[in-house]
């Protein structure tokens, strides 16, 4: 027996075990209401904070995203400065090399000058030295030899300014012919100079169109990105609901039919009917440009099964089967769209390339139907754009390597870019999934403590005297005779 002593009037009244444990437990209820709504307070704040921390990683991965873009920038012009100066420095060298070589040549020409001017010196010098000579014979010979001397010597002196002449004409020739060359080779050097500085902007103008393509694909890639984070978090909120009494291929078709409008104008999507070699695929993507010419093409494969199937297959198992397809059918990739095997990691990923097994092939979950189309059309068009751009710069006779080389680092550099876009976007749609499986929990728990909540209040309601009192006459007795106390007093 237990004794109770009334706060208010201060009587001492005897209960028994039961009743005292009935009471306790009233108390411990009105205890238990108040840790409830403690732990109701307590999750609503976690919950706040999780979508807090999740608002964060994305705004941080899309903070990286843009300094590996500004760093990327800044590598393309730090090359084109470097290829400028380089330029610029072989221009200078081949200036300095013809004006070092016309200088050389000249200076030989002068030293020849030279030589051919002391030459003509001493042949006049032994001229005279003979004519004296002479002079001298012809006086100690006879005095009436002097006339024909005389006569002799003229013809001598006419013949030797008949040789200066001569000479000085052929030095003046030569000097023509030499001032001739080295104009015609300080043509030669102008026109190299000009030659060099058209290449210089040539280079510039093709590293500024570069640079634009790159930052034109960039901000391309980032608003395909954000579209598809933005369709992926619908789908994935709709998911559930969507798919219900729907098959798998009703729903790639109405995906690709509500943007086909805008998105694919040129593009072919339709069941593939044509039955070859007994065998045929489900659905065939082909797309053109505006002169005809097929860009991308593309065999799909829908595979699917219920949840009650005995029989489960695998992704494996079709495979060769599509791959066999696309090549009978002419397509350029093959893509299997499967709902088989829902907790392999492997495919719950995003986008898995199956090229080692088979070419060009890829498994996709049916949220990534649209962003695979859009990869390889875009890789696609990107590709036709640099055949083209390659045919031009063929036809106006630019170096054909060099233009290679450069379409190949940049090709080399979109697909780096494409591959750390492609990382960031299966890690933010992971990011996603984690952050909507833990709200899920959080919701499940709230849902589970909403209704043991209810379950309490409901007993807390329904606790009354009487159902204390009863099968307990202890209990009735002892209140019975409270109430008869309280109608003396009264």
């Amino acid at each position: 027996m237990n004794e109770i002593k009334c706060p208010h009037c201060g009587q001492v009244f005897t209960i028994d075990e039961s009743g005292y444990a009935a009471l306790l437990q009233q108390v411990r209820d009105a205890e238990f209401q108040k840790e409830v709504s403690a732990r109701e307070q307590l999750l609503a704040a976690q919950q706040e904070q999780a979508v807090q921390l999740a608002k964060t990683e994305a705004q941080r991965q899309m903070a990286d995203a843009q300094a590996a873009d500004k760093a990327r920038i800044a590598q393309l012009e730090q090359a084109a400065a470097a290829r400028e100066q380089q330029v610029t420095a072989e221009k200078d060298l081949a200036v300095r090399e013809a004006q070092d070589a016309a200088a050389k040549q000249l200076e030989e020409l002068r030293l020849q000058l030279a030589q051919a001017e002391a030459a003509n010196k001493m042949a006049a010098q032994r001229a005279q030295a003979a004519q004296e000579l002479a002079v001298q014979e012809a006086r100690i010979q006879a005095e009436k030899e002097r006339d024909a001397l005389a006569g002799q010597l003229r013809q001598a002196q006419e013949q030797q300014q008949l040789q200066l002449r001569q000479v000085q004409s052929q030095q003046q020739l030569e000097l023509a012919q030499v001032r001739a060359t080295l104009e015609k080779e300080r043509d030669a050097l102008a026109a190299q100079v000009k030659l060099a500085q058209a290449e210089k902007e040539q280079v510039q103008a093709a590293a500024q169109a570069q640079m634009v393509a790159e930052l034109k694909t960039r901000d391309e890639m980032i608003r395909l990105k954000d579209e598809e984070i933005a369709r992926v978090k619908d789908m994935k909120a709709r998911l559930s609901t969507k798919m219900v009494g729907e098959s798998l291929e009703q729903h790639c078709e109405t995906e690709f039919n509500r943007l086909r409008a805008a998105a694919f104008p040129k593009a072919y999507f339709e069941k593939d009917n044509a039955v070859a070699e007994g065998t045929k695929g489900d659905y065939v993507f082909r797309e053109t440009d505006d002169e005809g010419i097929e860009v991308v093409s593309i065999m799909f494969e829908m595979k699917n099964e219920s949840d009650d199937s005995v029989n489960r297959h695998k992704n494996e198992d079709f495979l060769k089967k599509l791959d066999s397809d696309r090549a009978k059918k002419g397509c350029e990739y093959a893509v299997l769209v499967s709902m088989l095997e829902p907790e392999s990691e492997l495919y719950n990923e995003g986008i898995v390339d199956m090229s080692y097994r088979y070419p060009k092939m890829y498994v996709i979950r049916p949220q990534f139907f649209i962003p695979i189309i859009s990869i390889l059309r875009n890789a696609a068009l990107n590709a036709q754009s640099y055949k083209a751009e390659l045919a031009q710069v063929r036809a106006q006779n630019i170096d054909i390597t060099h233009f290679e080389e450069q379409m190949e680092a940049f090709k080399g550099a979109f697909g780096r870019n494409y591959e750390l876009a492609s990382r960031k976007f299966k890690t933010a749609v992971d990011e996603i999934d984690k952050t909507i499986q833990h709200l899920q929990k959080t919701k499940e728990a709230l849902l589970s403590s909403e209704n043991n909540l209810r379950l309490a209040n409901n007993k807390a309601q329904d606790l009354t005297i009487k159902r204390l009192t009863k099968n307990n006459p202890t209990m009735a007795a002892k209140f019975a005779a409270l109430e008869r106390g309280d109608e003396d007093e009264g």
